[in-house]
């Protein structure tokens, strides 16, 4: 009986030890998934927080405008949650190099106040390299009343670098809000 009392008793060590490890690793992976998640995107080019380039405004002041190329910047917008988003054009022609503003209405649907963010994304995946915005809504949260419209500009350019196979870009804002971040601005 005390054999069988000591066999139970280092298989129930075994078993915690295992435990153990797997409590610790399932911590470890779910403490990695931000920084994980965080580089899918970069590399992706998915759901990328748009930082200020602060060489972008240097840039548009010495850039030539190639007025032997013209691309179509295509705009779409997309929601999450009780918004109205849309861009004032669907799209623009424009030469490399040249400033283009193009605006944006948002309009929050809700009877309370709301924090949101918007997340570009580029098609091709490539060209979000070429398009430098000076100004964006894009770079920090937006707080809107209960019911309040609001216009939005966006400023860019297209650095001539841009390959000459690529005729068209569409640039797409997805809007959703930032829960928390309404209570944490007052």
């Amino acid at each position: 009986m005390k054999t069988d009392e000591r066999l139970l008793r280092v298989g129930n060590r075994t078993m915690l030890r295992k435990l153990l490890v797997v409590s610790v690793l399932m911590f470890g992976f779910g403490w990695a998934l931000v920084p994980l998640y965080q580089k899918i995107c970069e590399v992706t080019g998915i759901n990328v927080l748009t930082p200020r380039n602060p060489d972008a405004e240097n840039a548009a002041r010495n850039t030539q405008v190639d007025r032997t190329r013209t691309v179509i910047i295509e705009f779409d917008a997309n929601k999450q949650g009780a918004w109205r988003f849309r861009p004032h054009k669907n799209y623009v022609e424009a030469h490399p190099g040249e400033l283009i503003q193009v605006q944006y209405d948002l309009v929050n649907l809700e009877s309370r106040p709301m924090a949101g963010q918007a997340i570009p994304s580029y098609a091709p995946m490539q060209a979000a390299q070429y398009l430098q915005k000076l100004e964006c809504f894009c770079f920090q949260q937006q707080v809107l009343a209960a019911g309040e419209t609001r216009q939005f500009p966006v400023l860019f350019f297209i650095d001539p670098k841009l390959p000459s196979d690529v005729k068209t870009i569409t640039l797409s804002y997805t809007f959703f809000e930032v829960a928390g971040a309404v209570a944490a601005a007052q």
